[in-house]
Order: structure tokens, then C-alpha cells, then sequence
């Protein structure tokens, strides 16, 4: 099967399942987080179609004094993120997506990642903008990033098709535990 096709049967799954009763386990995300860095950043996400909620996690990570940002996609199609708190303004971007107002640049040690599905090998598929693969191509050659990819387990597909663009990610976390 090709992305488009992977893409539009796991979008139509997303749409129609119960959301409600997948719980990501906040508390094991917090504490892979906490092993991981002492002092961090993290880089997360606004939920859009579907996704994973995680504005619940980055509202505790901000309970806990951890710094938060939000992506913002530029004109030129780049991704960049921004700090930011619940107590700040978002604008809608040209994709439908909220974003912070573009304030303090930021390099996040962690980022949460949204995508469609995922495989053993933890590649992802995300929506086909490529702009998760770029910014961590980008981050690899600056900062060590460790990136977690949030997904529900009906998202695990057999096999990811893959090019040389995509990234695989260091951890996915469903409600049904971790994958690394």
C-alpha cells in the first residue's frame, strides 16, 4: 500500500473510532521525559484532526516548570518553534492549524510528534508536508533531539513505505505503552 492510501484508511479510522476511551499514560510520558533531560524544552503540538489531545501533557509539563513551544510553519514552508503558554494567544496558520504569535524562537531538546501511523521500526507517516522529517534532519545536525511520536495503537501498520527524507522517531507512546 502507498503513503496516500495508508494515509486516507487510518485518517478514516481516526474520524470514526471512540476516541475517548485511548488514554495516553501521562505521568510514564513525564517520566521519560524527566530520565531523559533535567533542564529541557519541549516542543509540542496543537491537535488538529483527530490527533492525540496533547495540550492535557504540556499543561502538566507546564505545572512542573517545563518550558513548552509550538510549531509555527513559515511562508517557505519551514517549521520553526516558538515559546509558549496556555495564557498566550494562537492565530489559525493557512493550514487550519492554531500556532503561537511568533515571539521567542526556540530549539526544543524534545519533541512530541503527531502522525498518522507508525510501524515496528518507528517510522512514521504524517500528512505528507514533510515538515516534521525536515525540522529533525535540520535538529540532528545542531542538537541531539529526542523526538516521541503520540499515536493511538490502531495506528501500528506492518510497514512503513519510506524514503530517504523520513526520519525515524526515538519513541512512540500509545494508550497501550511505548514502542522504542
Amino acid at each position: 500500500m502507498n503513503k496516500s492510501a495508508i494515509r486516507k484508511k487510518i485518517l478514516k479510522l481516526r474520524k470514526t473510532k471512540n476516541l475517548k476511551k485511548y488514554k495516553i499514560n501521562i505521568p510514564l510520558l513525564i517520566s521519560i521525559l524527566k530520565k531523559n533531560k533535567k533542564n529541557f524544552t519541549v516542543g509540542g503540538y496543537y491537535p488538529v484532526n483527530y490527533e492525540i489531545n496533547d495540550l492535557e501533557i504540556l499543561r502538566e509539563l507546564i505545572k512542573n516548570k517545563i518550558n513548552v513551544s509550538l510549531p509555527v510553519i513559515s511562508k517557505s514552508k519551514n517549521m520553526n518553534f516558538y515559546s509558549w503558554s496556555f495564557d498566550e494567544p494562537l492565530i489559525i496558520n493557512s493550514y487550519g492549524i492554531p500556532e503561537p504569535i511568533k515571539s521567542k524562537i526556540v530549539i526544543p531538546d524534545i519533541i512530541l510528534v503527531p502522525l498518522v501511523a507508525f510501524d515496528n521500526k518507528l517510522f512514521r507517516l504524517g500528512y505528507g508536508g514533510g515538515f516534521y522529517d525536515r525540522y529533525i534532519a535540520k535538529m540532528e545536525k545542531i542538537n541531539k533531539l529526542l523526538t516521541i511520536g503520540l499515536a493511538y495503537s490502531f495506528q501500528k501498520i506492518s510497514k512503513i513505505p519510506i524514503n530517504k527524507y523520513d526520519k525515524k522517531l526515538n519513541i512512540i507512546l500509545t494508550e497501550k505503552g511505548i514502542f522504542k
